[in-house]
């Protein structure tokens, strides 16, 4: 299996993190090319063990608040991240900037049930419904040999800390996320045991790419949306066994 620097450096962490992580069916993992990989996402560090088991730098579409957070901001955008921008822009930025990288033949990582798995405590067997944008980025984009990847981050051991910080104090770094407009405190998990595993690549084949067109195009949305909700779903009751 084929590390880059980014990929070790997150391997490292991980293990300094002490965090026991395992890695299922790494033959499926393109070496080379570009690639958007999609996971589930439970706990901040996802970005970092997800790295860690790709083992290729990931561009991650990040939480607006992660970039104005001190520390926070650091962190993610040191492993690759950008932050989404204010509200009314966000949807240009997020495919200007993911369809750049994946020009340049990188690997960008998306986290489809957005924020609400992060802030509310969830099994961790559960997927959430996706949100469709790295459907319409892979479908529109016009990257050729463009693949992409579905990975759980299957839960063996964790620690839940379930009053890390006051959710309203967020709002202070992005007052526009109506989830951080209620009581309650921001979950964090502790990953002692993961499972990482690597779903069946689903490649933009021209063919695939002409189905974005007319009538069409939203039933080629669904087919690619749901296929990565499915195939995660599917390996996370592996990881659970």
């Amino acid at each position: 299996m084929f590390f880059d620097q980014t990929g070790l450096s997150c391997r490292w962490l991980v293990s300094v993190l002490g965090i026991q992580m395992f890695i299922s069916y790494e033959d499926r993992i393109p070496e080379t090319g570009p690639a958007i990989v999609v996971s589930n996402h439970r706990s901040v560090i996802d970005p970092i063990v997800l790295t860690a088991g790709v083992g290729r730098t990931l561009r991650f579409a990040s939480h607006h608040y992660m970039g104005q957070v001190p520390l926070l901001r650091e962190l993610v955008t040191t492993f690759g991240a950008f932050p989404f921008d204010e509200p009314e822009h966000r949807p240009q930025q997020f495919f200007k900037q993911a369809t750049q990288l994946l020009n340049q033949r990188q690997m960008v990582g998306i986290f489809p049930e957005g924020a609400t798995p992060m802030l509310q405590q969830t099994q961790p067997n559960v997927v959430g419904t996706f949100q469709r944008g790295f459907a319409h980025l892979a479908l529109r984009s016009g990257v050729s040999d463009l693949a992409v990847l579905p990975v759980a981050i299957a839960t063996l051991e964790e620690q839940t800390l379930p009053s890390a910080i006051p959710l309203r104090l967020l709002r202070v770094f992005d007052p526009t996320e109506p989830l951080f407009d209620q009581p309650g405190w921001h979950p964090m998990i502790l990953y002692r045991r993961i499972q990482i595993l690597i779903g069946r690549p689903y490649w933009i084949t021209p063919r695939v790419q002409r189905q974005y067109q007319g009538k069409q195009a939203r039933k080629a949305v669904e087919e690619l949306t749901q296929y990565c909700h499915r195939e995660i779903t599917d390996l996370l009751r592996q990881g659970s066994v």
